[in-house]
């Protein structure tokens, strides 16, 4: 196959984008998009380092981000695996998307900007929960946001009801799979839920 490798053939492949496609771009925290991320429990968060591009999902029980003024934003780095794949690449390499998502909503927002990872301890203590505190705190300095195109959404049906997970290999299998059997496997899978659930935040 022939890539394209010429942004102006691109360009003549897929026309102009429509004026709404344009507009919809704001450089700072509007009042509406403010209402929106404030209601995202979820979101992707994409960086790029040394090593590579990272898609990293974040999550919480209420807004997963804090809108900390018109040009800013605040994600905190609740426990997950140690990797710290997304704040390796923060460090070496600024440039971070989002991408927020809503239950039941077909659109989809998203924030491309510059982060920094730090321990400031009055901020990360602003999160604390149950007496337990992110170690670090991503902040987003927003250099664009939008809401994207519904469609992607509605061709996948994202949001339906029907649970589609059943003979899914689990996190267990897939470690076993990777290690031959040393490790992972259905002790694994039984382990892991009790261990997340007290390790939560």
């Amino acid at each position: 196959m022939i890539p394209i490798r010429d942004i102006a053939e691109l360009e003549v492949l897929y026309g102009t984008p429509a004026a709404p496609s344009l507009r919809k771009v704001a450089d700072r925290m509007t009042p509406g998009y403010a209402r929106w991320i404030e209601r995202a429990r979820f979101c992707v968060l994409s960086t790029v380092g040394e090593g590579g591009t990272d898609g990293s999902p974040r999550g919480d029980d209420g807004p997963v981000v804090r809108v900390l003024d018109a040009s800013k934003l605040a994600l905190p780095d609740w426990r997950g695996n140690n990797r710290i794949d997304s704040l390796r690449n923060i460090v070496a390499d600024p440039r971070v998307s989002l991408m927020f998502m809503v239950p039941g909503s077909r659109n989809v927002v998203r924030v491309n900007g510059a982060a920094i990872v730090t321990a400031d301890a009055a901020l990360c203590a602003s999160f604390a929960r149950d007496g337990n505190a992110p170690r670090s705190v991503i902040v987003v300095t927003i250099g664009e946001i939008y809401f994207q195109c519904a469609r992607a959404v509605m061709r996948a049906g994202l949001w339906n009801s029907e649970d589609q997970s059943s003979g899914l290999p689990t996190p267990g299998d897939l470690l076993a799979e990777m290690t031959e059997g040393e490790v992972g496997g259905a002790t694994y899978d039984a382990e892991w839920a009790p261990r997340a659930a007290k390790t939560m935040w």
